[in-house]
């Protein structure tokens, strides 16, 4: 028997797993974005956030569009809980009023500022523009599924032509964003009273669809 005892073998590094990792790196790219603006953002900068080499960066995401795309997937997946939740148990405007106060308005400035820069990048980038225009789709759809289920349990007016009061919803919120992003003296409670008095007279049929819309749609 040989006096020389084999050496063990050597522990496998302990890696973390990939879908804790990869929220590791979208979070430090939303730092980057914010810190250095999307447009001027590098995937090497995104990188140093996130205390990795760029090539390792790139075995979870192989480019921005990537990254951008996992972001809106994040928000995707969060909006379908809280829409199911009102599709099941009701409260529509209970929906908006959370969504304004505390998932648009709520979240810090900076944040804000580099939802819209990613927006304007949809102009130069087409990948960022079908993103969007996948997420908008996504979004109105889900919308119009609610307003016809609260039409059905009575939260909203027979009369409310669903896909007009999805993109109402739409437009104002796209609107308080931009609006939050670049008034210094934007004041969350008035804008949030404001936005919450419209979405309730457009959900008792109060707002209706100007004609000249209904023909431009039909064109």
């Amino acid at each position: 028997m040989s006096l020389v005892q084999p050496l063990p073998p050597p522990m496998a590094e302990k890696r973390t797993p990939d879908p804790e990792r990869r929220a590791v790196v979208l979070a430090a790219a939303e730092r980057a974005f914010v810190r250095l603006g999307f447009h001027a953002t590098s995937m090497q900068n995104v990188a140093e956030e996130a205390g990795m080499s760029a090539g390792n960066l790139y075995r979870y995401f192989p480019s921005k569009e990537a990254i951008v795309e996992a972001l809106c997937a994040n928000d995707e997946a969060e909006r379908a809980r809280d829409f199911a939740e009102v599709a099941q148990h009701g409260d529509i405007l209970g929906l908006a009023t959370r969504a304004i106060r505390e998932k648009l308005l709520g979240r810090p400035v900076q944040k804000t500022r580099m939802i819209l820069e990613i927006w304007a990048e949809a102009g130069r980038n087409p990948k960022i523009a079908a993103i969007g225009r996948t997420l908008d789709a996504n979004i109105r759809r889900g919308l119009k599924a609610l307003i016809e289920a609260a039409k059905a349990r009575g939260e909203v007016d027979h009369s409310v032509e669903a896909e007009f009061a999805a993109r109402v919803m739409m437009t104002f919120v796209a609107g308080l964003l931009k609006r939050h992003a670049h008034e210094p003296d934007f004041d969350l409670d008035t804008e949030a009273q404001m936005t919450l008095g419209v979405f309730s007279a457009l959900f008792r049929g109060a707002i209706k669809q100007h004609p000249h819309f209904a023909r431009s749609e039909s064109r």
